[in-house]
């Protein structure tokens, strides 16, 4: 049986992939959370982790005395996280924290040779590159869990040559907002665009659907895990969510995966692979599903995946500044302090201000994240 470090345990893929891990009877070796002090207190007590980990500082001394009566340690901040993503006896470390706090803990499990379930986009996003590279040299893998990536990694599993591929194709649902125009998305409210149709996901990258940003992270993924230049990977809108995504080969042919929208068999597959077992992932019942339809995205009214496209042409840290402004903007979005419209701009602006550097270094990737957020700021 596996062991895994659950880096994010408190929010919603964290918590799906314990249910997972239930069912299939792992031992979670460490949980961390930024600041949900009592959930993650809950998860302790239930699953016995030997490490707990909270970003905040002030949160990781209230758990510690929490926790006081089970023997289980509480660290806290970057350090804490870095423990549990190195922890002795862990075989894989899923990493659900959103934003580019995901890096560094990712490459700690790479440089050990672990599998990464990977659920975490501003890591490939931002140090793809560097990423995959070091995952090559320390024998460590990196196995996604966004359904999309998902999907297209299973659609590839009978693929014995990379030049076999025609293109990887990315649905995506559309949004709440799917086939608005633009003067019509300004004044959107928070409530409105965290209302996905299909999908229960955290707010972040909810909002993220709603400007299409998220499709575009997912492209600039797809990239990095497959060693696929840009040319060679397309979004479709899918409205009902059923195809996951597909992989177009040389020969016409056309491998979808199918599901019900439940990120739990995404979840359990990257921690079983390459081996399938019964779980928790609701089945998919074709008899009952609507007609599946097929639309191109709006890039007009959408302008967050072209941005995205643009950032994967520049390469280098362009796609860190990408990364780093839409977070930073989605943010004050969600703190409303800003319009819905205005997270393109913010992101249009950083990326215009902040200079891309090319075969860039941790330290680099992370100082332009850091401008990006300071450019996209009011």
């Amino acid at each position: 049986m596996k062991t895994i470090a659950l880096l994010g345990s408190t929010g919603s893929i964290g918590r799906q992939s314990l249910e997972v891990a239930e069912t299939l009877g792992l031992t979670v070796t460490a949980l961390t959370a930024n600041r949900s002090v009592e959930l993650l207190e809950a998860q302790c007590r239930k699953f016995r982790p030997r490490l707990a980990v909270c970003m905040d500082p002030a949160a990781a001394g209230e758990l510690k005395l929490r926790l006081a009566d089970t023997g289980i340690r509480v660290a806290g901040g970057m350090e804490g996280l870095l423990e549990a993503a190195a922890l002795d006896g862990t075989d894989v470390v899923l990493t659900a924290v959103m934003g580019m706090v995901g890096l560094r803990p990712t490459l700690a499990a790479l440089e050990l040779g672990r599998r990464v379930a990977l659920a975490n986009k501003e890591t490939l996003v931002c140090a793809g590159e560097l990423v995959m590279e070091t995952a090559r040299r320390c024998g460590g893998e990196v196995v996604p869990v966004d359904s999309e990536h998902s999907a297209i990694f299973q659609c590839l599993q009978g693929c014995r040559d990379r030049g076999e591929i025609r293109r990887l194709i990315l649905t995506a649902s559309g949004g709440p907002f799917f086939g608005k125009k633009r003067e019509e998305l300004e004044g959107v409210t928070v409530e409105q665009a965290l209302r996905h149709p299909n999908w229960s996901m955290g707010a972040k990258i909810t909002v993220d659907s709603a400007t299409m940003m998220n499709k575009g992270l997912e492209v600039i993924e797809a990239m990095r895990l497959y060693e696929m230049p840009l040319e060679k990977i397309s979004v479709v809108i899918h409205r009902e969510s059923i195809i996951h995504s597909l992989v177009e080969y040389c020969d016409n042919a056309i491998l979808a995966q199918l599901g019900s929208a439940d990120m739990r068999l995404p979840i359990q597959y990257a921690l079983t692979w390459p081996e399938r077992t019964c779980g928790p992932a609701a089945p998919l019942d074709l008899l009952n599903c609507p007609p599946l339809t097929f639309a191109p995205p709006d890039e007009e009214n959408f302008p967050c995946l072209a941005l995205a496209k643009a950032a994967a042409r520049t390469g280098g840290t362009a796609t860190a500044i990408l990364s780093g402004a839409n977070e930073a903007a989605v943010g004050d979005f969600l703190a409303g302090k800003i319009g819905f419209g205005e997270i393109v701009r913010r992101v249009a602006r950083a990326m215009d201000a902040v200079p891309a550097v090319q075969s860039p270094t941790l330290d680099e990737i992370l100082a332009a994240d850091a401008a990006a957020r300071r450019a996209a700021g009011g």
